[in-house]
């Protein structure tokens, strides 16, 4: 086993390996150093939110974070709520308590083992890794450890192309609608705001602004204009195993025909959300078939009808924004963005229509970008990734879907895999698809603890 392991990241996916490696109880002292990059707590960004209209969009029996304890989030909710269900979307903030009740349980627990775990409240400026170790550089400081696992969730993100250096400027063009939910403060004045994006992202920028803004109207932009779908009321479960349309599409790897395939299949299920539900597991396996021609075909044509079922959307999350729609604040809008600048007080969006429709031009006091997450590794500005992708360590993914790695996480470079550097969660999206939500880290986590703990590497 190795006995000096760096976790590199201070989000869910740091959280849930550092966790699983302390749950097993090694039968050898092991030395971790956790470079949270100055997070207080492992909440990440995707659970740092403290709003209560932020729900998490997965059943609470479905979020724990141990696959070998499946109901421990919903055990730890209904301690403060006995009336909460198996089946209830709870808020993401008390999925964050959840996570530091377990970093903080875990860390105690590795005291009373023996366990040298040194949280390091700052980041790493430069991994350099080797055959036979990694060495971790922190100012003048340079560290030696065994194996190192980069967890560091989704990449800062980036102006879209067309948003001029003025309208950056600004201050009226927002790249990061988390940072900016966080410090936003209630006011009353009428505004119009556009968001570029309609995924789930822009659906919780809508819920929040909404409330502390009750004058703003919301006008939202995407490529099809269409909101994610909504979870049934109740939970449902797939049918059949969907085994002979997996097989199918096993045996031809082929966008166009999957995509035939997953509409014949919806049209003889009573519900499509069961066959959907029932890709899930085989997910990695089938997307490892598609050659990169068919992934970038899959990624220019069927992406965002496939995000839209699967990323969905709390019942009662639809219900507000529903609402919002029928009182007329929000509008939807199918087009492409081409520029943003700024034109007097305001920013101009211009958007190229969907065929058929009109281009627009639009006025806003504020623009979100709210396209999701960032995980093109070729233009992102983090500099730990940008050292790792200058100096030839890892290899981009030249769909900008994270790096090159082995679906067991080992990081690769030049067709070469590295013996002791790993990656979990966002940045094996290339490899694995289905690669950011916690059902699939926390199957990542346990796994990869197994490996760093083996006898034999």
């Amino acid at each position: 086993m190795y006995r000096r392991v760096a976790i590199i990241g201070g989000g869910a996916a740091a959280a849930a390996l550092l966790s699983e490696l302390l749950e097993r109880r090694p039968p050898q002292p092991l030395h971790l150093d956790w470079y949270t990059g100055g997070n207080a707590s492992p909440r990440g960004v995707a659970y740092g939110t403290r709003s209560d209209k932020h729900l998490l969009n997965v059943r609470a029996a479905s979020m724990s974070m141990f696959a070998a304890k499946p109901h421990g989030f919903l055990d730890f909710a209904q301690r403060g709520d006995s009336t909460i269900a198996g089946t209830d979307f709870l808020p993401r903030r008390l999925y964050g308590d959840y996570l530091e009740a377990e970093v903080t349980r875990a860390l105690a627990r590795a005291r009373e083992d023996g366990h040298d775990v040194r949280v390091l409240p700052f980041p790493v400026d430069a991994v350099v890794p080797e055959n036979d170790g990694v060495t971790l550089v922190h100012g003048e400081e340079n560290t030696r450890v065994d194996a190192a696992v980069l967890a560091i969730g989704a990449l800062p993100p980036q102006p879209l192309g067309g948003v001029n250096e003025s309208a950056l400027a600004s201050g009226q063009y927002v790249t990061d609608p988390w940072r900016f939910l966080a410090s936003v403060k209630p006011d009353s004045r009428p505004r119009k705001v556009v968001l570029i994006g309609l995924g789930l992202t822009a659906v919780d920028v809508l819920l929040e602004l909404s409330a502390l803004w009750p004058n703003a109207t919301f006008e939202a932009i995407s490529r099809h204009g269409l909101l994610p779908e909504p979870h049934l009321e109740s939970a449902s479960a797939p049918a059949d195993d969907s085994s002979d349309l997996i097989e199918a599409m096993r045996e031809s790897p082929v966008i166009r025909l999957w995509m035939r395939l997953v509409r014949e299949a919806i049209a003889q299920s009573s519900d499509w959300r069961t066959v959907t539900d029932s890709l899930r597991p085989h997910t990695p396996s089938l997307w490892a078939l598609l050659p990169e021609v068919e992934r970038s075909r899959f990624l220019r044509h069927a992406r965002w009808a496939w995000e839209r079922v699967r990323h969905r959307m709390p019942p009662q999350v639809m219900t507000a924004i529903r609402a919002l729609e029928r009182d007329g604040r929000l509008h939807r809008r199918r087009g492409r963005l081409q520029a943003v600048h700024v034109v007097g007080d305001k920013l101009q969006v211009d958007v190229r229509a969907h065929y058929g429709e009109a281009d627009a031009t639009l006025d806003a006091d504020l623009v979100i970008q709210t396209v999701g997450l960032n995980t093109d590794v070729r233009r992102t500005q983090h500099p730990l990734i940008r050292q790792l992708a200058t100096n030839g360590h890892v290899t981009p993914d030249a769909l900008g879907l994270g790096c090159h790695a082995t679906p067991e996480g080992r990081l690769q470079h030049d067709g070469h895999t590295w013996p002791h550097f790993y990656a979990i969660g966002t940045l094996l999206r290339g490899v694995l698809w289905e690669s950011t939500a916690m059902p699939e880290i926390r199957q990542q986590a346990r796994h990869l603890a197994d490996r760093l703990l083996e006898s034999e590497k």
